[in-house]
């Protein structure tokens, strides 16, 4: 198994990232799988609830408003292009969604690396290995105020 992070080789039973300190405990995807469905539902009752406020809506109009037909019709193609569109825009953002799930279950697995336990070998000029802590910390200098 690999850090989804950086990619480094994990140690079984680890909650963390050696490496980049990345969270490793499994992910639930109810969160996007939850959104998925909800975006579903809602384009489902739009369509629907769309529909039926188009005829209803018309049959109201010519019973109880006593308009011509060229009102009517007029009702109807509004109603149509404003269901249309709030439809066209969340199959975008359904697409968008289920596309990054996709994505990042796509992802290549990095090549597996060889375990090199043995201890860092001095380099050929004498310097010291770096170390992992190096340039993490900072110093504070003393700095008199001027009054």
């Amino acid at each position: 198994m690999y850090c989804a992070n950086c990619g480094t080789p994990r140690t079984q039973g680890l909650s963390y990232c050696n490496r980049c300190g990345a969270d490793l405990r499994e992910r639930v995807e109810s969160s996007n799988t939850g959104a998925i469905t909800a975006l579903l539902s809602a384009i489902t009752v739009l369509g629907v609830g769309g529909l039926a406020i188009m005829l209803f809506g018309a049959v109201m109009l010519r019973k109880g408003a006593a308009l011509s037909q060229d009102l009517i019709a007029l009702f109807m193609l509004f109603a149509f292009l404003i269901v249309s569109l709030t439809e066209i825009m969340m199959v975008r953002n359904l697409s968008k969604l289920s596309g990054s799930t996709e994505r990042r279950k796509s992802l290549p697995a990095p090549p597996p690396t060889q375990h090199d336990l043995r201890l860092p070998q001095a380099t050929p000029l004498g310097e010291p290995v770096g170390s992992v802590t190096e340039n993490t910390t900072r110093t504070l200098e003393y700095a008199p105020r001027e009054r």
